[in-house]
């Protein structure tokens, strides 16, 4: 099926595909949409099949391996510029998501392109690291008094901060979910496990299995799911390489229940392996499936993730795509903040777009 060419090439990764040009635009389009272009490409390069790609194609994953081998050399360049400006602050500054697959050479990070940096700190030390990164150039792009606040008081990260000279972004965390929200996890807890990054002085990265439950957590909370295929690839990898360990399955399901993420894994576990075949060791199953103990809750998120997950692009476009996508958008802003403050918020929300709105009218008028 054409919906499945993408996740197919990983679904069973040592067989080449082969395609016709129709396909080849089709896998090309969808692994734009997904963020996985350069990704594509490197997995055609480390399976031998780069060279013996039809032209027109080959130039496509080309162009995608020189942007992700830019952006890995400007990231590289960044975290030691986010290393020198923290170097005073009393704070652990551990790398997140792409940034630390990348720090600590994990298998994600080959061909993964960057939106940003994604840092977390020591909560009680958000107001310094804050001023230390102004006075290296970075400043907050938030204008609004509201979103900004709303940043502040609710979120789980402070407002996007761009250097001004090099329009670099960085995310700057104190833990990995809101703390509104109902999968709140403690920063600190998390603090206790981090592991440093030999080649990178001063800088950590999330313990094993704290970095599959916040990939989790992420992907099944956030709304996003535009990337949702990349994120799933992503934590195929984390399991793949991680499980290799005796103690990691055992380590990922107690600390799951430790911190209240039985939920977003239940859902990651699922979809990885109907994607690509990666379950846990025959003696956790038991435990993995006692993970989402309301089997409706679990039929229903597998059905509406089995749409909103794939690439949002017109050959996946199933007749329920956009109602899974919205449905679970709407369920996301339901999980990060309790009813009486995400009714506030959206009432909040909508009024700033009708004043917003009223504003442009107004211009308008003027101008004619």
């Amino acid at each position: 099926m054409s919906a499945d060419l993408l996740s197919g090439v990983w679904a069973d990764p040592q067989r080449r595909p082969q395609l016709s040009s129709r396909q080849w635009e089709t896998l090309l389009g969808q692994a734009r949409r997904s963020a996985l272009q350069a990704r594509l490409a490197q997995h055609f390069v480390d399976q031998g099949w780069y060279d013996s790609t039809p032209e027109g194609p080959r130039r496509h994953l080309e162009s995608a391996l020189r942007m992700a081998e830019r952006q890995r050399n400007e990231v590289v360049w960044e975290l030691d510029c986010i290393r020198r400006a923290l170097n005073r602050v009393d704070t652990p500054i551990v790398l997140l998501k792409g940034a630390a697959y990348l720090a600590a050479g994990l298998p994600p990070a080959p061909g993964r392109l960057f939106a940003d940096i994604d840092i977390m700190v020591d909560r009680r030390q958000l107001q310094a690291v804050e001023n230390a990164l102004f006075a290296a150039g970075w400043i907050a792009q938030e204008r609004d008094p509201y979103n900004d606040r709303y940043y502040r008081r609710w979120m789980h990260e402070l407002p996007p901060l761009r250097h001004v000279k090099r329009g670099s972004c960085i995310d700057v965390h104190h833990t990995i979910t809101p703390p509104t929200s109902r999968f709140a996890v403690d920063g600190s807890r998390l603090l206790e496990r981090i592991q440093r990054v030999e080649s990178y002085p001063k800088l950590s990265v999330l313990a094993p299995a704290d970095m599959v439950l916040h990939s989790a957590a992420h992907l099944f909370q956030e709304g996003e799911f535009w990337h949702g295929l990349r994120d799933l690839l992503d934590l195929n990898s984390l399991l793949l390489h991680f499980g290799r360990q005796d103690t990691f399955w055992p380590d990922l399901l107690d600390r799951a229940e430790e911190l209240g993420l039985q939920v977003p894994l239940a859902h990651a576990l699922i979809h990885v392996e109907r994607l690509f075949s990666t379950a846990a060791p025959s003696e956790q199953l038991d435990r993995v499936r006692a993970l989402d103990r309301r089997p409706v809750r679990r039929w229903m998120m597998k059905w509406l993730l089995r749409s909103a997950l794939r690439p949002e692009h017109p050959s996946c476009d199933g007749p329920f795509s956009a109602l899974a996508r919205g449905l679970l958008f709407v369920r996301s802003h339901w999980l990060r903040m309790p009813p009486h403050l995400l009714a506030y918020h959206l009432g909040r929300k909508a009024l700033m777009r009708l004043q917003g709105e009223g504003a442009e009218n107004g211009q308008r008028a003027l101008r004619n």
